[in-house]
């Protein structure tokens, strides 16, 4: 019986299964339009380097928030967004040779924000 590839990351003497970000988008524009929202998903998984399974994506009433994800192989971006405030809290956690940092500048480029956190965890570590 063959054997799955693992996709666990060896990186800086660690072995883990791969790299959450929280990303933070403050007094951004655009958190209300789900099309926007939709292609920037979109886009965010094909720069990563990640393979997309499924997208669902969910608008509240006015003013319109956003709460979903984009399921990959890889593991998933999931995004829930607060127009009214201008904030867009983003999870990208990724495995393999999928690269969650590349999602920053594709944020930054479709919700042009002011400022923009990030919070990074490495998940599964094996010690």
């Amino acid at each position: 019986m063959t054997q799955a590839p693992s996709y666990f990351i060896e990186k800086d003497g660690l072995v883990y299964a791969g790299t959450s970000l929280l990303i933070d988008l403050w007094d951004a524009h655009g958190l209300d339009d789900l099309e926007l929202m939709r292609r920037t998903l979109l886009d965010g998984v094909e720069r990563c380097g990640a393979t997309l399974r499924a997208i669902d994506l969910h608008q509240f009433a006015p003013p319109g928030g956003i709460a979903g994800a984009a399921m990959l192989v890889q593991s998933h971006i999931s995004v829930h967004t607060w127009p009214e405030n201008g904030y867009g809290a983003f999870d990208a956690f990724m495995c393999g040779a999928a690269d969650p940092y590349r999602l920053i500048p594709v944020l930054r480029d479709a919700f042009t924000p002011e400022r923009v956190q990030v919070f990074e965890c490495r998940r599964g570590v094996r010690l």
